[in-house]
């Protein structure tokens, strides 16, 4: 309605009660009374849609303590329902009685505003976890969706099968033992078992930080067969390894899982042992995985230890044979796995060069193409909202986890299976080191040069038949 019809409605009113004002989301009559002055907002409580059903009237009812003086030309009656105007931009919005609370807010003219009560409560649930983070809205996160689901053919091979399987089952292998582990615990027969356990995995056992319990038969298990077939997993041998020495073999790229690190250094499938006999290897890991009851003792037998200090100086100091393997990038490198790119954390990386050189253990770096295109990433390029997202988790907690995607278990396009795609593992040549326990920086940046030096010599060397789709080259970052 027009703002002379507005003025002339609002001038009458009933006798004996108070007169009643309707505002606009932009207008103030100059009668309001003093010390109110409301330039109302809509947006305070809640815009209505355009077109959209108007759930309740915004309407702001001013009531006004001041005697008022009757108009006679008006008839009394208490039933008189006041005519509220429509606001301007909310033309479908319908009449409601002075004395309806709902939707409305009511200001008594000398008493202070009261907020609404969904508006007082509501800074009551707020995180202060999420608030520390500072995130800017999820409205900016742009997720990709795949134009069409690709589903798998009905009839595929029993080979393809077992090795999906496979894949399947190492990928739900912790989540499983968990499980299994609560099922026991659930029968109290078992709790005589169960209970001794626990406290001896948890407390007493240090296998993990002393080599593990390594089986030949976990590590030749048939599964694993079928794991390295899937992408399939295969290893090129660059120089021979005597076995008379120790080594540490640094792991690159981190990738989101490192499934070629396990192919190669956990199983006896991709032809480590019969390209470099008399070499036991321990792949290192973080020490949270061995505080899950069941899931623990799979990796200890398969020889997969502690990444720390303390695990890595015992193991090369069982004498001539033993190595470690230990993914150097970790999870800040698993940030930047796109495919198509390699993007080492390398540079201030010194801790693994250390222990190699105070056990006067060989450095070998290993280098493996298609580590990075086995899984899709959301894109987290410094300053997007999923890198803000990241950095503010690994600041609270201390790691951090990568977004992405894979295939499914019945169809090619969406899923958390990787893709199949070959996975080559090269090891490089050893690079000699002088035993000292207490380097100097230089040298251990010297010893560093000679270690990314090896690295880009192999990318450069394979990496027209094994990187053919790289949108950019190798990068040595942070």
């Amino acid at each position: 309605m027009s703002t002379s019809s507005s003025s002339q409605s609002s001038g009458s009113s009933s006798p004996g009660t108070s007169p009643v004002t309707t505002h606009s989301a932009l207008d103030s009559e100059p009668g309001t009374p003093s010390g109110l002055g409301l330039n109302t907002k809509l947006d305070a409580l809640g815009r209505i849609p355009d077109g959209g059903p108007s759930p309740a009237p915004s309407l702001i009812t001013l009531q006004s303590s001041l005697p008022s003086t009757p108009d006679p030309a008006t008839p009394s009656t208490e039933e008189a329902e006041p005519d509220f105007q429509y606001l301007s931009d909310a033309p479908t919005m319908r009449r409601r009685k002075a004395s309806e609370k709902i939707g409305t807010t009511t200001f008594v003219s000398g008493a202070t505003a009261q907020k609404p009560r969904h508006m007082k409560t509501a800074s009551r649930h707020k995180s202060p976890l999420l608030e520390s983070l500072k995130l800017p809205p999820l409205s900016e996160i742009s997720i990709p969706k795949p134009s069409q689901i690709k589903f798998a053919p009905l009839h595929i091979p029993p080979h393809r099968r077992l090795q999906t399987f496979a894949i399947l089952a190492w990928t739900l292998l912790m989540p499983l033992c968990v499980m299994l582990y609560f099922f026991f615990f659930s029968i109290p027969a078992l709790w005589l078992i169960l209970v001794p356990y626990t406290f001896w995995a948890l407390v007493m056992d240090k296998a993990a930080f002393r080599g593990g319990r390594t089986r030949r038969w976990a590590r030749r298990f048939p599964l694993w067969k079928y794991f390295c077939q899937y992408y399939p997993c295969s290893m090129i041998k660059e120089a021979d390894l005597p076995a008379d020495r120790t080594y540490v073999f640094g792991y690159h790229p981190h990738g989101i899982i490192s499934m070629g690190a396990v192919a190669t250094f956990a199983t006896e499938y991709t032809g480590f042992n019969e390209n470099y006999p008399g070499i036991k290897t321990h792949l290192l890991t973080l020490d949270s995985n061995f505080s899950i009851p069941l899931y623990r003792e799979l990796l200890l037998f398969q020889g997969i230890c502690s990444v720390s200090k303390r695990s890595c100086r015992n193991i090369l100091r069982k004498g001539p044979g033993n190595a470690i393997t230990i993914v150097v990038g970790g999870a800040a490198e698993s940030l930047n796995a796109h495919p198509g790119t390699q993007d080492l954390t390398l540079r201030k990386r010194f801790g693994f060069i250390k222990v190699a050189i105070r056990e006067g253990a060989q450095l070998v770096p290993v280098f493996s193409f298609g580590e990075n295109d086995i899984y899709e990433q959301l894109s987290n390029e410094k300053g997007t909202t999923v890198f803000k997202m990241q950095k503010g988790f690994q600041k609270i907690f201390g790691f951090t986890l990568p977004l992405f995607h894979g295939r499914g278990i019945f169809n090619y396009s969406l899923g958390l299976m990787p893709y199949r795609h070959p996975i080559v593992t090269v090891v490089g040549r050893p690079i000699d080191v002088v035993k000292n326990n207490d380097p100097s920086d230089e040298y251990v940046k010297e010893v560093q040069a000679q270690y990314i030096e090896e690295l880009v010599r192999i990318w450069d060397k394979y990496k027209d038949i094994y990187a053919k789709t790289r949108t950019r080259e190798l990068r040595v970052i942070e």
